[in-house]
């Protein structure tokens, strides 16, 4: 089907009339960021962004699109797995603490312009927060309550690789609605399709017309194009082994020679899950909580244990970090822990490129150089 512009806000309306809380992109302190939205006002209309490794930029675009822009500084991941939540309270009594439960509100959030690549990372916590043996029920709880409005990405970034990663531009599934972007000068049109019974029923209640090949035709092709315009790429062929063999790389000591251990990469990645826990008592004793905050990997204090840091230098936190997105996460979760947004590319002050990283391994093996020798 193919929907106009009335069309998404209908579809916003019909949303909002079914108590959803709206969650889309919207441009604020000069990016395009994922906050709460009302209508289609509140879309980043005739916006995109540059970016390459430590730059980021908006630029105006020639046209009204809504959704013509690579992804932003912020992934979905802060709706599911907030940067702080509270885990419990307890209040002070006769018999000592006792606990306070929260009130669980019905969560409904509807997120508007999910990109392959986010679907991507989603379906990675999912696997981790959800799927495992220990199920995180702060997350459950959200997570049942989204509705998901895709949209396949036709704007790809100088710092994407998620088509290398398998990953994107076209969103394989995890959508109750999929849209596609066609611009041609006027207002876009967007070609429809309905990824679950959900989607599905609201679909039905939208003012959508039949689309026609030549609009399914291009619509392909230009996600089609979108792949073959990434600005990275990363070759995922034997990596992991590669990247075992080589824990003491010379390389591991030139990158953190330029890495600030600032965390911008972590706190950007829409898979990054790691956290630490905080307990914290008010100055009049009365009651006590417990917190949630995100951690990351490039933190002393996350590896300290007794005696001290296992991890003291920037050098091995970085190595850590590389090795458990592109290797040890493939023996843990069965797939790589990163889905080619290139976020950390764009994000790192010092503009290093998990990409030319992983690339420099390779290339200095000498077990895959040996193998490059023999090949005819």
């Amino acid at each position: 089907m193919v929907l106009e512009y009335p069309g998404i806000e209908a579809l916003f309306e019909t949303l909002l009339a079914e108590k959803y809380r709206l969650l889309g992109p919207t441009v604020r302190d000069g990016a395009v960021v994922i906050d709460e939205i009302f209508s289609g006002a509140d879309l980043p209309r005739g916006w995109t962004s540059s970016q390459e490794a430590g730059s980021y930029r908006l630029v105006r675009r020639s046209d009204e699109a809504l959704f013509g822009f690579p992804v932003g500084p912020g992934s979905w991941k802060s709706f599911l797995l907030p940067p702080r939540v509270r885990l419990a309270r307890s209040r002070r009594s006769e018999k000592g603490f006792e606990p306070e439960p929260d009130a669980d509100p019905e969560v409904k959030t509807a997120w508007i312009g999910v990109r392959a690549c986010d679907l991507a990372a989603r379906a990675i916590l999912d696997r981790v927060l959800l799927e495992g043996e220990y199920v995180d029920p702060a997350y459950a709880r959200t997570r049942a309550g989204v509705f998901t409005v895709a949209v396949h990405c036709t704007e790809p970034a100088g710092t994407c690789f998620c088509a290398s990663m398998g990953t994107g531009p076209r969103a394989a599934g995890g959508f109750d609605l999929a849209l596609t972007e066609i611009t041609d000068g006027g207002r876009p049109i967007y070609l429809l399709e309905i990824g679950s019974e959900r989607g599905a029923e609201l679909a039905s209640r939208l003012p959508a017309r039949k689309s026609e090949e030549a609009e399914r035709e291009t619509a392909r092709a230009r996600v089609d194009a979108a792949g073959s315009r990434m600005g990275r790429q990363l070759e995922l062929t034997g990596l992991k082994e590669i990247l075992y063999r080589n824990y003491e790389n010379p390389r591991w000591e030139q990158v953190a020679s330029r890495c600030l251990a600032c965390t911008n990469c972590t706190a950007v990645c829409p898979t990054c899950f790691c956290h630490t826990v905080e307990d914290v008592t008010a100055l009049h004793g009365e009651t006590a909580e417990r917190w949630r905050r995100w951690d990351s990997c490039f933190t002393a204090e996350f590896s300290f244990i007794h005696g001290g840091s296992v991890r003291r230098s920037v050098r091995s936190r970085y190595r850590q970090w590389l090795l458990h997105k592109l290797a040890t996460w493939q023996d843990q979760f069965g797939t790589p822990g990163c889905v080619g947004c290139g976020r950390c590319i764009t994000w790192c002050p010092a503009a290093i490129d998990i990409t030319e990283e992983a690339a420099v391994i390779r290339e200095t093996d000498p077990v895959a150089a040996a193998e490059r020798r023999a090949k005819p």
